[in-house]
């Protein structure tokens, strides 16, 4: 056992600054009340659940995470956020109809006590939505600072010791890499001159970053994934991931398609298909947003097969992604996939899922997940892009010219390996060949 790293203990309160109080959000809020209650369990959460195991199999150590590292607990955490829209979070939850109306009812006190401050917005990056409780300001850079200001507020008016932020709202319009996200000046002053190339989801990284909270991004934006931010993030000591959360079908798909390729099993095609009729769901029904999420999607088999190093299995795969508005759903998301493979002597066989699933429930105890681990990134002096955390993303950070791993269970032994590093654990590689020496 090593010596690990220094990380300062989570005394005090933990703010988490939600942009977007929806489906999502208020599911999340409400959860960790019922938990705080003694009325529900955390189930999905891997940092409330989950265990670790350290040194041989044959030491049977095996503890809780949330014992192994020092966690903020969730009596510590105090919510706040940002929305286009002046519902407070009893309102917000009840309008997207995720939970129950008596559990939502049992807590109604801590959700009314969250009121959203106004949001930055502007019509462009989400056509579906209009905002009616948005800040107004000279240009964008105001913008900034009123959200700045916003974080100061709020650290003082709960008393919080540390924050972390995390992008929960909707998906923006596709947008690529531009001059003005190449560095930090250059984005600064397209801040000052309200250029159009600059989404609210980045003005609020900006803001993030400049009062030194980590920032995840749950969406599939460009967001704080641009050198500009990522630069700032590192001159400013501030921990950065994202990006869009990983639960319904893309969760699947790296689950499946890791065991297809360890396995050899050729892949001719996967088709996928998903209806929808939450808030996200209206977003995304705008073919720019839409974009910008199938981009998202599309690009887990790739990297996860490896067509360049097995053509004859992989490389003329044919993948496709919907997604349908359908209203009658709500947050009940349903998804369909219909995979088409092959075996020994090229013979083809099929496989169909059908995936009905609560879109809220499930990201909920991941966006939990993120905001702990960032927050003991944060007091671990770890900065900039936190890979590690690629586990809970679709398009995971990476560093420059580094290929992302979309391998859920490869990512799973990253992070947990990371954990180990940070307590001076001897990381596991699974060889085992010391237990037949």
């Amino acid at each position: 056992m090593g010596k690990g790293i220094e990380i300062s203990k989570p005394s005090g309160k933990l703010g988490v600054l939600l942009v977007g109080l929806g489906a999502v959000s208020t599911t999340l809020i409400a959860g960790v009340e019922a938990v705080k209650l003694g009325i529900a369990k955390p189930i999905g959460s891997l940092t409330q659940m989950g265990t670790i195991r350290l040194g041989k199999r044959t030491e049977k150590r095996i503890p809780l995470i949330k014992e192994f590292v020092p966690l903020a607990d969730l009596q510590d955490l105090v919510f706040g956020a940002w929305d286009i829209f002046p519902d407070d979070a009893f309102q917000a939850a009840s309008k997207a109809a995720v939970l129950d109306p008596s559990l939502l009812k049992s807590l109604e006190t801590p959700l009314r006590n969250i009121k959203p401050m106004k949001g930055a917005f502007e019509q462009k990056w989400v056509k579906r939505l209009t905002g009616t409780h948005v800040k107004v300001g000279r240009n964008k850079k105001h913008l900034a600072d009123q959200i700045v200001t916003d974080i100061k507020e709020f650290k003082d008016k709960t008393g919080a010791a540390r924050l972390v932020m995390i992008w929960c709202a909707s998906t923006e319009a596709h947008t690529t890499i531009k001059p003005e996200h190449q560095n930090l000046a250059g984005f600064e002053k397209a801040l000052e001159d309200n250029s159009p190339e600059i989404s609210p989801s980045m003005i609020y990284a900006y803001a993030a970053l400049t009062a030194g909270v980590p920032f995840a991004n749950g969406a599939p934006n460009l967001s704080v994934d641009i050198p500009a931010l990522v630069e700032m993030a590192k001159r400013n000591n501030v921990p950065i991931a994202g990006k869009d959360l990983k639960t319904g079908q893309t969760l699947m798909k790296t689950i499946l398609a890791p065991g297809f390729k360890a396995r050899m099993i050729g892949v001719r095609g996967w088709y996928s298909t998903n209806i929808l009729g939450n808030r996200d769901g209206e977003v995304l029904d705008d073919p720019e947003s839409f974009k910008t999420k199938e981009e998202s999607k599309l690009g887990v088999l790739q990297y996860i097969l490896q067509p360049e190093l097995y053509p004859d299995l992989y490389g003329n795969v044919r993948h496709q992604v919907r997604i349908d508005y359908y209203p009658p759903r709500g947050d009940n998301k349903e998804g369909w996939d219909s995979i088409d493979i092959f075996g020994w002597l090229g013979y083809p066989m099929q496989i169909k899922i059908n995936f009905l699933c609560r879109d809220s429930i499930l990201a909920a105890p991941v966006v939990l997940d993120v905001a702990l681990f960032m927050d003991l990134a944060q007091r671990s002096g770890m900065k900039g892009i936190q890979e590690w955390l690629s586990f809970y993303f679709k398009s995971p950070m990476t560093a420059p010219g580094l290929y992302p791993e979309h391998d859920l269970f490869i990512q799973l032994m990253k992070l947990k390996n990371t954990l180990r590093h940070l307590r001076g654990e001897e990381l596991i590689t699974h060889l085992g060949l010391e237990y037949y020496d």
